[in-house]
């Protein structure tokens, strides 16, 4: 499957290790209060975020299991880039499944704040396809990425598939990642796998996965970072951060 590549990852390191501890300028569509920010380290100075990232997706987005929404993995991937970060997870939503609020993955795009104006669009999931009729995934994925990039046309525009919450990966959960992995491919945008690339694994799953019944199956707060980790690592190859470590 087509992958952003870590090309730029030398290039990257300085600007990481800069700005890691920089707070993401984060907001949440569905009113959850994100001010109290997540307690990692606090550098010595901040700077000005050179680049703007918005994540778009499902319960994993929100940061639902992280004891606080904000250190969920999409804030923190804004937060190690330094980057202004926006962050969109409504719980249950999918491309073909309407979420906690009513929202399916269409819907809640055209409700996006069309000035918002980021460099990066990141948009994530969704294993709430799974019960869906996926012979209309192809349909319902192609017309959101249209919505995104009509929406924010000087945007990049990066697909990060369905992660697995069980082991061993759900058949139904597969062939979502294969869908919107030949979509994307033939849409040309990059597509990002963790299930191709083993985010998780039986090494390391209960690391990642919560499994109490607060927790269903989302990803712990040591699973947040590891995924904000992996994730920063893929964002290494947009032409935003070459803008960004070029010195833009």
């Amino acid at each position: 499957m087509p992958r952003l590549t870590s090309r730029l990852a030398a290039a990257l390191c300085a600007v990481v290790s800069a700005t890691a501890a920089l707070t993401a300028c984060a907001s949440e569509s569905h009113g959850v209060d994100v001010s109290g920010g997540w307690g990692g380290q606090v550098g010595a100075a901040r700077a000005e975020p050179e680049a703007s990232l918005l994540v778009f997706g499902d319960s994993w987005t929100f940061g639902l299991a992280a004891t606080t929404v904000t250190g969920g993995y999409a804030y923190r991937t804004g937060q190690i880039l330094g980057w202004a970060t926006t962050v969109d997870g409504e719980n249950g939503s999918g491309y073909l499944r309407a979420g906690q609020y009513g929202g399916y993955y269409g819907t809640r795009v055209a409700e996006l704040d069309p000035d918002l104006e980021p460099d990066v669009v990141v948009v994530q999931g969704s294993i709430n396809d799974r019960e869906q009729p996926l012979s209309a995934l192809p349909r319902a994925a192609k017309a959101v990425w249209s919505a995104v990039a009509a929406t924010y046309p000087d945007a990049e525009l990066v697909i990060l598939g369905p992660a697995p919450s069980q082991l061993p990966v759900d058949e139904r959960i597969a062939q979502i990642d294969d869908v919107l992995s030949d979509l994307a491919l033939e849409q040309g945008l990059d597509y990002i796998s963790p299930i191709d690339d083993a985010w998780i694994t039986e090494q390391n799953y209960d690391a990642v996965i919560d499994t109490t019944p607060t927790g269903h199956n989302h990803p712990s707060d040591d699973g947040h970072a590891y995924l904000a980790e992996k994730l920063v690592s893929e964002l290494q190859g947009t032409e935003t951060a070459a803008q960004v470590a070029a010195g833009r």
